[in-house]
């Protein structure tokens, strides 16, 4: 292999090592990843303005006069801080952000990310059934991509050249 070629292979192998290590976890900052929202709501005197992240699948989302209230499905985070949906729900939860949100956006079944602070505890229902939700005044929310139609996994491409896409 002459000298040109190896330079370009390991140019090659040190752009790939260095795009594919790239992926940072969203930060969460101290939050407590690891109390879940069915927890926080049996023991709301000892969760009352603690800090938290927790994810999951949106149910229901929906602005108010001055905030907008997020029912959120919990899924446990995984090493990258997103809710991950091929565990066991860790039970739902509401999120409160004050001013407005699109809801176009933060709709039913797109995944979010939460940070913040357990205020309360809100009585409602699933379906029929009475359900006591933990509230969240969110400090932080990371709403994740759609998922393309036909792939479920993120996907990179690195390259050098023309493409043609159809």
């Amino acid at each position: 292999m002459s000298r040109r070629n190896a330079l370009a292979v390991s140019l090659l192998i040190g752009s790939t090592l260095l795009v594919s290590g790239c992926t940072t976890p969203y930060d969460i900052g101290s939050a407590d990843p690891r109390v879940t929202p069915v927890e926080a709501a049996k023991d709301v005197a000892g969760m009352l303005n603690h800090t938290v992240a927790w994810g999951g699948l949106i149910a229901a989302a929906k602005n108010l006069k001055d905030k907008s209230e997020i029912e959120v499905v919990g899924y446990p985070l995984d090493s990258e801080n997103r809710p991950n949906r091929d565990a066991k729900p860790t039970g739902r939860f509401l999120v409160i952000q004050p001013g407005y949100l699109e809801t176009a956006d933060y709709a039913p079944g797109r995944l979010i990310t939460v940070v913040g602070t357990v205020t309360e505890t809100r009585s409602g229902t699933v379906g029929e059934a009475k359900y006591v939700y933990p509230v969240v005044v969110a400090t932080k929310l990371q709403l994740w991509p759609k998922p393309s139609a036909d792939r479920s996994e993120p996907s990179f491409h690195f390259g050098i050249g023309v493409g043609i896409i159809h």
